[in-house]
């Protein structure tokens, strides 16, 4: 149903891309965004969960209740098979606490060096939840898989979209477009299928 006013989503990041990003997939709906940026002032919400799911769960809640506003979160990473699942939760700060893409993509290819092809397995994982006064409304996952590539190859996208292969593309993330990456990406699968629980939730509460 349509309202008059539409009412604020809060995307717990501060990161305008991912913020253009969710505005063009839910343009359809009555929401209006704004981001951690646009809060006068807030306190960060640990990362301690284990899983991607913790994380963005205890992001949603934590910023909800601390702006009382619709919100969503989202938490994302790479997964190695040959490293029991790293680097996991711990994708940005894997070779520091700085976040530095390409310190982590070196060391990760540095690690992988001598695995054979059929060893390099990998997937990226992004979950979304969306929360409203504390309260989690839902959780939802998105992940592709592919595998690391033995150099960094390419300069779109961020993170480990430069080491990451993808098979169908025969190409890594780095060397596609973001339209082509954006079809088949982790956090696109996440955040269409959060955009089915807002429309849900403005179903119900308007």
């Amino acid at each position: 149903m349509m309202t008059t006013n539409k009412q604020k989503l809060l995307v717990a990041s501060t990161n305008r891309k991912k913020l253009k990003e969710l505005q063009e997939l839910i343009a359809d709906l009555a929401l209006e965004l704004c981001c951690l940026a646009d809060l006068p002032n807030y306190e960060e919400v640990a990362e301690t969960g284990q899983t991607f799911e913790e994380n963005a769960t205890l992001k949603a809640i934590g910023y909800s209740q601390q702006s009382g506003l619709l919100t969503l979160a989202e938490d994302s990473g790479l997964c190695c098979d040959a490293l029991d699942g790293a680097p996991g939760v711990l994708s940005a700060r894997f070779a520091g606490l700085d976040k530095d893409d390409d310190a982590n993509n070196n060391k990760l290819l540095k690690i992988m060096e001598n695995l054979p092809d059929n060893c390099r397995g990998a997937h990226f994982v992004s979950a979304a939840c969306i929360a409203y006064e504390g309260i989690s409304i839902g959780v939802v996952e998105g992940k592709v898989f592919g595998s690391i590539y033995r150099s960094a190859e390419g300069k779109n996208g961020f993170g480990y979209d430069a080491v990451f292969f993808y098979p169908p593309y025969q190409k890594t993330f780095g060397q596609v477009s973001s339209e082509l990456k954006y079809r088949v990406s982790h956090r696109a699968q996440a955040l269409q299928k959060a955009k089915g629980l807002l429309q849900n939730y403005l179903m119900k509460n308007h």
